[in-house]
């Protein structure tokens, strides 16, 4: 049987002639599949701090987006800049970059990071009637941004809901994810 698998090794042997002697010579076998774990937790299940002592520190930049759906009537306030409270997406960027800043405090067991650069973009839309946001955090270190753009994009929505309850409760946040990271030992990643 050229070529056959093993089931029990999952190494494959095949034989040859050499000399008019028949050979069998058996493939290495292929690097067991690694598990999936939580890196937040240790070999008991106890949550810790992952140690990113031995990584190097590389140029990471992460995207996270989301909406808040509206009524009309309270996107077009927003647009114009009417709404009781004031402007409130330049106050929404303004918390969204401070939450950037501060996800350490907020989430337990996230590293606390200097950031080099948060921006901040809201993108209105009519047909839906919600306004996208869209944050890029970066930074020069051992570990991800993407904590700090997702707690940016969610403090930033939050805010515009706060600021403009008094006139629609049913607002909706919705589809906030990562939409994009590099750097680090795991690659780029991009959502679809």
């Amino acid at each position: 049987m050229a070529g056959a698998r093993s089931k029990a090794t999952g190494t494959s042997a095949s034989k040859h002639k050499t000399g008019g002697k028949t050979q069998t010579r058996r493939a290495a076998a292929s690097p067991a599949p690694v598990t999936p774990h939580f890196t937040h937790f240790d070999p008991a299940g106890q949550a810790h701090m992952v140690d990113i002592a031995a990584k190097g520190v590389t140029r990471r930049v992460a995207r996270a987006g989301g909406r808040i759906v509206m009524l009309p009537a309270t996107l077009a306030l927003i647009r114009a800049g009417a709404a009781s409270k004031g402007d409130v997406l330049g106050v929404a960027r303004i918390a969204a970059i401070q939450a950037a800043k501060r996800t350490s405090e907020l989430i337990p067991l996230c590293h606390t990071l200097s950031l080099t650069r948060v921006a901040v973009w809201f993108e209105p839309d009519v047909a839906l009637s919600a306004i996208g946001i869209e944050v890029t955090a970066e930074t020069l270190g051992q570990t991800g941004v993407e904590m700090e753009a997702l707690t940016a994009a969610s403090v930033g929505l939050l805010t515009i809901y706060d600021m403009c309850k008094s006139v629609d409760r049913g607002m909706r946040i919705e589809g906030v994810r990562v939409l994009e990271k590099a750097g680090g030992k795991s690659g780029h990643f991009k959502a679809e």
